[in-house]
């Protein structure tokens, strides 16, 4: 016999795991709600044409392909096939693949349905993507995001609200964080400053890393990506920047960096007019690897809790001009539920409520009096109590250690004297006190 078993990277979730992230994912959903943002939900398999070419490289190797239907092999290109050249083969037998992220769904949504959309267009989505990364603590290869998107404007007042969101959201989950913004045109800047222009990708991808291997791992990877010692140099003392005036002489011979410090110092100004719960700062080394932002780019980190980012987005100034659509500029950020839930489980921060998926049990001694306590739990459920009945009547010792195992706050007894009083004998499973209750004063007590 077959024993049975998850794909690598994927996880079943339990009732109270489940409880738990419908409490992440309903607290966001009422921040992007709040906020003006309208919910959107894209299929989990796209066109393989939509997805390459749109993440970089490395993003492109992340993708999980569908093979085509049938005999996928048919039309194989028998030359890959022959040669064991699975990148050309890719393009004969598979022309699907689930979703690397939701932005890219996204653009591909507004560029099919512009002619009915107003812009500036807000859309919140959360729902599951897919990369064929290696599974380590907090990297899966299925998992949720939940991201929020403008797209056809170039106001900075969206970076400025999208920041808001995330203090908001995490100040009401109870995690404290720290929101890291950077933007793309000063990382550029740095690229012209070291007279490596044409290396900006290069540079960035080894960045990016800078959280994982430190700056030894970065000077190494950009030696290994041709980059000269003199550039390697020159990169790493512009990254020991604090500020953003610090920039502006660094950057006098290029436009694009000067652009990307004025970008930044108007989100600042922005948030200086409102207060915040969590800590915003300027972070000169945050690259973010995929190659489609081109402005302002975010990513949170949890404090007081080891963990990769729980959070990130940026604006991107045409990523609907692959789809045949140039000119809609977006700007977009994301939580990482799965790595929140992680973070909050770590440190404590869930609800203890939220183990409670039954308020009261019902538990009756005979069928006369479980007949009786079926009518009593069906009006506390019309009610708006969250009621189960035991489903035999016998033994309480059985039917007071199910209610244990529920995490069930009360257990209401039925016999021969609660169906004559018409009452029921409310038990408190933390306090143990007891004391005989009408089906109305359950409601009045537990609604």
């Amino acid at each position: 016999m077959q024993k049975p078993s998850l794909p690598e990277g994927t996880r079943d979730f339990g009732p109270e795991q489940v409880r738990k992230r419908t409490y992440i994912f309903d607290t966001i959903r009422s921040v992007f709600v709040k906020f003006g943002f309208q919910p959107l939900e894209t299929p989990a398999v796209e066109n393989l044409s939509t997805l390459t070419g749109k993440y970089g490289d490395e993003g492109d190797k992340l993708l999980f392909k569908i093979l085509n239907n049938g005999d996928f092999l048919k039309d194989a290109n028998e030359e890959a096939l022959s040669g064991r050249d699975s990148a050309r083969l890719t393009a004969s037998i598979a022309k699907r693949g689930l979703r690397y992220d939701l932005t890219v769904p996204f653009a591909r949504y507004v560029v099919m349905n512009r002619g009915t959309l107003s812009f500036p267009f807000k859309r919140y989505q959360i729902q599951p993507v897919w990369r064929a990364d290696r599974p380590q603590r907090g990297r899966y290869r299925e998992f949720y995001q939940c991201d929020a998107d403008v797209i056809g404007s170039e106001s900075l007042l969206y970076e400025a609200e999208l920041t808001q969101i995330y203090d908001e959201a995490f100040a009401r989950l109870g995690m404290p964080v720290v929101i890291k913004i950077n933007n793309r045109k000063i990382l550029f800047g740095i690229a012209e400053a070291a007279g490596i222009p044409d290396r900006f990708m290069d540079m960035t991808v080894a960045i990016d890393k800078l959280d994982k291997i430190g700056v030894e791992g970065v000077r190494k990877e950009l030696s290994e990506r041709g980059i000269a010692g003199e550039a390697v140099s020159t990169i790493e003392k512009i990254l020991t920047a604090q500020n953003l005036e610090a920039l502006r002489p660094i950057f006098a011979g290029s436009p694009t960096g000067q652009q990307g410090v004025d970008e930044l110092g108007r989100v600042f100004h922005l948030l200086g007019k409102t207060t915040l719960q969590n800590e915003v700062r300027f972070d000169i080394t945050l690259a973010r690897g995929l190659s489609y932002y081109t402005g302002c780019i975010f990513e949170v980190a949890a404090k007081n809790y080891q963990m990769g980012s729980i959070g990130g987005g940026g604006r991107y100034a045409d990523l609907t001009g692959v789809f045949g659509v140039p000119g809609l500029s977006g700007v977009g950020i994301s939580f990482g539920a799965d790595r929140i839930y992680d973070v909050m489980e770590g440190l404590g921060l869930f609800p203890e409520t939220l183990a409670e998926s039954v308020q009261i049990l019902l538990a009756s001694f005979d069928e006369p009096s479980f007949e009786y306590a079926f009518q009593c739990v069906s009006g506390l459920r019309k009610a708006g109590v969250a009621a189960e009945l035991y489903p035999e009547p016998g033994k309480l010792k059985k039917q007071f250690e199910y209610a244990a195992k529920r995490n069930v706050s009360y257990v209401a007894i039925v016999g021969e004297n609660e169906m004559q009083t018409g009452t029921l004998m409310v038990k408190n499973q933390k306090s143990g006190e007891q004391e005989a209750m009408t089906v109305e004063q359950i409601v009045s007590m537990l609604v």
